[in-house]
């Protein structure tokens, strides 16, 4: 409405005539405007003069697998070479871009107010330690959905799992039920009733009793959206529960409707994963009910508490958007966990200032770089030997010095699809002697046997380390 010239849209779910249509238009210079997901930022374009990354922070840009790449940064290069100016739009920026605004490399632009000239939501950390729940939410979270509700507002429960239970168990002899061909647990689903692996599909029936002891007393433990969606239904029936995460939006025009059903404005309840917290505007929303907070508290990997504080910040910054006062509630266990209590106080650019002194302390990107070697194979040593040989090889090369070796070391999940993982990380304070080790290394690995059916991959910059 606001652009009267063509646009293209470029994402996974277009038919191939579609997409050539759409990159016909991009090339030849029809569509003035190209707006797309990851891979569209190697569109080509007759006259480009602006590049938009919405979002900067999201951990998507990153594709994980096949050819690794960021789409953030091959945006900034691809801007750079062409001598046109790039944004990078986030309420939530990430280290790395406030980092290079701290050293001059980038322009920093703030918005001074929020959308619709809305007051910041008021934030209360619920301490559910020996209180009783009722599938999953507090007497205080309860009520506070139903006053909003009453109120003509709408109310989100933000829960960030698939599935109606993350964990089938038996209470009498602790069995749990495990994926075959990963170091995973099955999630139970309730429609259709099944369990399922969130890694590799892989899928089987819920069983009546257990397979070790055959007791009948199987339990559904914790909470997913299906779960929530359900209970919500049952406390509030007069209400619509609208439900989004992968499987409510795996139709074209799923996610659409799902949001204009939203936007009416109606009395709601929204129940949904971290989908629901990136960018959506929606006027009527009024609460946010974060469930549980705590699996988040506790991430291994060094970007952990980062990406804890975006999602939160994000999902709280769906409430009260429009004139009306937010309120924001988060569930937890842990209430004097020192990354809530922050939360709690600080601003995001503070928080991030905290974060970036712990990272240069610990030599962290972005005060260092790594690059990360994954070896997976269907044979549990061959992974392990293969690194062992790779990081044996490294000690012998001229610039050593200068890079740092942490490793090989199993995976977290060292189990995943059928095949045993391993990885080898490189870290050193300069980028230049990285790409050098990186480079030795593939060519002696061009050079090398490997065993057979053995996997490995480099990424550099990589986005998980665990």
């Amino acid at each position: 409405n606001r652009f009267d010239v063509p646009i293209a849209i470029f994402h996974s779910g277009l038919t191939d005539r579609e997409r050539l249509a759409a990159w016909t238009a991009a090339k030849d210079g029809v569509a003035g405007i190209i707006i797309g997901t990851r891979s569209a930022v190697f569109t080509p374009m007759a006259d480009v003069g602006l590049i938009i990354i919405d979002e900067e922070h999201d951990g998507s840009y990153k594709q994980q697998d096949s050819l690794r790449y960021s789409a953030r940064d091959i945006a900034i290069i691809r801007a750079r070479t062409k001598s046109i100016p790039v944004v990078l739009g986030s309420a939530t920026p990430s280290l790395e871009t406030l980092f290079n605004v701290q050293t001059k490399k980038y322009q920093h632009a703030t918005l001074k107010e929020r959308a619709g000239s809305a007051s910041p939501p008021s934030i209360e950390i619920l301490d559910i330690r020996c209180k009783e729940l009722h599938e999953g939410l507090s007497d205080n979270a309860i009520a506070a959905i139903s006053e909003t509700l009453s109120s003509g507002q709408q109310a989100m429960v933000f829960v960030n799992r698939r599935g109606f239970a993350p964990l089938l168990m038996c209470h009498d002899c602790g069995w749990h039920a495990q994926c075959d061909h990963c170091d995973a647990r099955l999630t139970l689903h309730n429609r259709p009733r099944e369990l399922r692996c969130h890694h590799c599909d892989y899928r089987t029936h819920v069983p009546s009793s257990c397979v070790r002891c055959q007791s009948s007393r199987l339990l559904n433990v914790g909470q997913g959206t299906q779960r929530s969606a359900d209970a919500l239904t049952a406390l509030f029936p007069q209400f619509p529960v609208i439900r989004i995460d992968r499987d409510t939006t795996q139709g074209k025009q799923a996610m659409g409707e799902q949001v204009d059903l939203i936007n009416r404005g109606d009395p709601a309840i929204l129940v949904g994963t971290q989908m629901l917290a990136k960018g959506h505007h929606f006027p009527a929303l009024n609460l946010v009910v974060v469930l549980d907070i705590d699996q988040g508290l506790y991430n291994p990997d060094f970007r952990g508490p980062e990406k804890t504080v975006q999602l939160l910040t994000q999902v709280a910054g769906r409430a009260g958007r429009t004139g009306h006062a937010g309120k924001v509630l988060i569930q937890t266990h842990l209430p004097e966990h020192p990354l809530l209590q922050i939360w709690q106080t600080e601003s995001y650019q503070g928080i991030v200032e905290t974060m970036l002194n712990e990272r240069s302390l610990r030599s962290l990107p972005p005060y260092a770089h790594i690059a990360l070697i994954r070896a997976d194979s269907h044979k549990p040593e061959h992974a392990m030997q293969f690194l062992n040989s790779l990081a044996m090889q490294q000690t012998n090369m001229a610039n050593q010095n200068s890079c740092q070796l942490i490793g090989p070391l199993a995976a977290v999940m060292e189990k995943r699809a059928g095949r045993h993982r391993a990885q080898l990380m490189i870290k050193s304070e300069q980028r230049k002697s990285l790409h050098g080790t990186v480079k030795q290394l593939i060519h002696w690995l061009d050079q090398s046997k490997k065993p057979s059916g053995l996997r490995w991959s480099i990424d550099i910059d990589p986005q998980d380390v665990i």
